[in-house]
C-alpha cells in the first residue's frame, strides 16, 4: 500500500465517519493541533535521561498521554452521531480525574509559586514549556470548533488539565535538577 492517496489533493480529507471537509475546517484545524502537541511531547521523550528517577516517570505519564492525544484526535474526527463512534473512547471524566492527580503528583514537591515563571531552565523543562503552550492553542482551537459543532465538556476539561500539568512538570523538572524558576520582572512603569 502506498503512503500517498491523493485523495487529499483537492484541498478535503476524510474524517472518521467517511465525510470529508476541506483542510481547514475548525475540526481539522483541532485536531491537527492535538497531533501537533503529541509530536512535541515525542520531543519531551527525547529529551528524558531514563536514569533520573522524575524524568522516568514523566516518561511514562507522557507515554501514556500520547495515547490519550490519539483517542482524543480519533475522537475529533468522529462528529457526534458517526455511526463509528462506537469505536473510539471519548475522553470522559475518568481521564480528567487521572489528569488531575497526574497534576498532584508532580506539582507536590514545586516550591509555592511566589511570580509568574519564564519558561526556561532544563531541556526537558523547555520543552514542556513548549507542550503547554501547544496544548493551549489545541484547547483554543477545540473551542472554536465547540462554536459550530458538539464537542464533549470532558475533553475540554482534559485539555485544560493537560496544560497545567505540563506547566507544573516544567517546574519539577527544574526543580528537580536543582534548577530555580526563572521570574517575571516587569519593567517599571515611569511615573
Amino acid at each position: 500500500m502506498k503512503l500517498y492517496t491523493r485523495t487529499g489533493d483537492d484541498g478535503t480529507t476524510g474524517l472518521f465517519s467517511g465525510a470529508r471537509v476541506s483542510k481547514d475546517h475548525p475540526r481539522i484545524e483541532a485536531y491537527g493541533t492535538v497531533d501537533e502537541l503529541n509530536a512535541v511531547l515525542g520531543l519531551v521523550l527525547a529529551a528524558c535521561d531514563h536514569g533520573h528517577a522524575f524524568e522516568r516517570r514523566t516518561h511514562e505519564v507522557i507515554s501514556a498521554l500520547q495515547s490519550r492525544l490519539f483517542d482524543i484526535g480519533a475522537d475529533l474526527a468522529t462528529p457526534e452521531g458517526a455511526k463509528q463512534q462506537a469505536k473510539i473512547h471519548r475522553i470522559d471524566d475518568a481521564d480528567v480525574s487521572e489528569a488531575e492527580g497526574w497534576i498532584d503528583e508532580m506539582d507536590s514537591a514545586n516550591p509555592p509559586l511566589q511570580t509568574f515563571v519564564m519558561p526556561a531552565g532544563t531541556e526537558v523543562a523547555a520543552r514542556l514549556h513548549l507542550a503547554r503552550t501547544v496544548c493551549r492553542r489545541a484547547e483554543r482551537a477545540i473551542i472554536s470548533l465547540g462554536s459550530i459543532e458538539p464537542v464533549g465538556d470532558p475533553l475540554l476539561r482534559y485539555m485544560n488539565r493537560l496544560s497545567d500539568l505540563f506547566f507544573a512538570m516544567a517546574r519539577r523538572a527544574n526543580h528537580e535538577r536543582g534548577i530555580p524558576d526563572a521570574p517575571w520582572t516587569a519593567k517599571s512603569v515611569p511615573g
